[in-house]
């Protein structure tokens, strides 16, 4: 005979086990945006699934409700508006685009791949006469995705010049008041100011500096990753210097009668202390960085999402419109995602947002 009394208990530790590891994830998928997954697997585990479908409401059918609403409302009013290349493109329209512009990826990918394949021939049959293969770069136009690549390698770029420049400045205005009143005023000054007034500054100098570029690394993307740079740290800055200021005393005064030196007493105090206000800089910065990247490419002719939209809008073509839109959502959907990777991390690095 089964022994229920042992079953039983086995089974509720089994469920609870089931129940831990969902909890534990749900923090994770919150981070990464798939909190509606949470209540579908604690459903799936028996869980009250009432309450569950309340949740799911909450967390799922509402925003795609929103979403609907936005894209009716969309659909309704756009063919309403007429603009010089146009009335403006509805949602099918841009879908329609969306579509066009992974075909022109693929169409250009299948051209690359002809040309290796032709210049491998050729040079099979050089090198059959005795002659050196020569070599060559396929040199079709970029894609779309071509484009959002070399944004997010601009952006990224120019995120960690900021982070390895703002960061010890954050961290030396946090620790000692005259450096911080030393520099406040050129933080206060220079924070609010435009991508548009930095570039031609920007421009000028790595054009002197820099006057032999590398082919990974034109002048034009070095320009705008300087220039995201240059606006992006400020938040890093701030917080940073905020988050150090707000280290415990306490731990501060431990650190002195231990005779840390000052290396250590950052390590090992004042850095696990303050790196939630960090991240939480280092997510504002990023946000920054990636709205003022679009800008800096239109105007320093940067291969990415920025020169895109710029030339389809100096096109001026019956389709530009809905590939700017295109462009648009593309934009706002890696920012979305950018702000998701950052809020993981920092559930990864620090222990408050873990609790």
């Amino acid at each position: 005979m089964v022994n229920v009394t042992n079953t039983i208990p086995a089974a509720a530790k089994s469920r609870e086990k089931i129940f831990s590891i969902i909890t534990k994830a749900s923090g994770w998928l919150d981070a990464l945006g798939f909190s509606w997954v949470t209540p579908i697997l604690r459903m799936l585990a028996g869980d009250n699934p009432r309450e569950q479908l309340g949740e799911l409401k909450r967390v799922l059918l509402i925003p795609l409700l929103g979403i609907l609403a936005f894209l009716l409302a969309w659909g309704v009013l756009a063919p309403k508006v007429q603009t010089s290349l146009g009335a403006v493109p509805g949602p099918v329209q841009v879908w329609e685009q969306a579509g066009n512009l992974i075909d022109d990826h693929i169409r250009e990918r299948e051209k690359a791949d002809a040309f290796y394949e032709r210049q491998d021939q050729r040079n099979e049959k050089r090198v059959a006469d005795g002659k050196q293969p020569k070599y060559r770069d396929y040199t079709g136009k970029p894609t779309f995705f071509d484009q959002i690549v070399t944004s997010l390698f601009t952006v990224g770029l120019g995120f960690l010049i900021a982070t390895v420049v703002a960061v010890p400045l954050g961290i030396a205005s946090g620790l000692s008041r005259s450096f911080n009143g030393a520099i406040n005023p050129l933080v206060q000054i220079f924070k609010p100011v435009s991508p548009l007034a930095w570039l031609p500054i920007v421009t000028m100098i790595i054009s002197a500096v820099y006057a032999d570029p590398y082919d990974w690394m034109p002048k034009s993307l070095l320009v705008s990753a300087v220039t995201v740079t240059l606006c992006s740290m400020w938040p890093t800055l701030i917080n940073t210097a905020l988050g150090v200021a707000s280290v415990d005393k306490d731990l501060m005064n431990v650190g002195r009668v231990l005779q840390l030196p000052t290396s250590k007493t950052i390590t090992q105090v004042v850095l696990p202390s303050s790196l939630p206000l960090i991240f939480t800089g280092l997510r504002l910065s990023l946000g920054v960085g990636w709205m003022v990247l679009i800008a800096a490419e239109m105007l320093a002719q940067n291969p990415g999402l920025g020169k895109f939209v710029w030339d389809e809008f100096q096109n001026g073509s019956s389709q530009s419109l809905a590939k700017i839109m295109v462009a648009v959502l593309t934009i706002g959907i890696i920012g979305f995602m950018l702000d998701r990777l950052m809020f993981a991390l920092q559930r990864a690095f620090t222990f408050s947002s873990n609790r």
